[in-house]
């Protein structure tokens, strides 16, 4: 909470699944959530770009948490890229970007890059 602006990376990812062959990526999507916190204000400041660019200030840690966690209305793509029958694959992961500190302060705060970490992938496979 010391208003060191910090960003977590979605990527998603939409492939075609095929028995035989490799599957072709449909979709390759990466999308930034950022967040900062106003010690002068005592508030969070995000920007979610797949809510057309939304900018959100809470004082509330728990609501940016969730902000900064959900990935809401993210169209994926036009339904008339897939074809019907056919199975597809959503996969989504997140990362927690690396903090950027000036160069005098990685020497002393070098314990912070136990802060960069992805989840695994999650996966889904559906049919259209």
């Amino acid at each position: 909470l010391n208003g060191i602006p910090t960003k977590f990376t979605f990527i998603v990812k939409l492939y075609e699944v095929r028995s035989v062959w490799f599957d072709p990526k449909i979709v390759d999507i990466r999308l930034t959530h950022n967040i900062e916190y106003n010690t002068l204000k005592n508030e969070f400041n995000l920007f979610l770009p797949e809510q057309n660019n939304k900018k959100v200030k809470t004082k509330d840690f728990d609501d940016a948490k969730k902000l900064m966690a959900d990935v809401v209305a993210l169209k994926v793509c036009r339904l008339d890229k897939l074809k019907r029958g056919l199975h597809y694959q959503l996969r989504i992961k997140a990362e927690l970007d690396k903090i950027e500190l000036p160069f005098y302060l990685n020497y002393v705060l070098f314990f912070l890059s136990l802060w960069d970490f992805e989840t695994d992938w999650y996966s889904v496979v559906f049919r259209y």
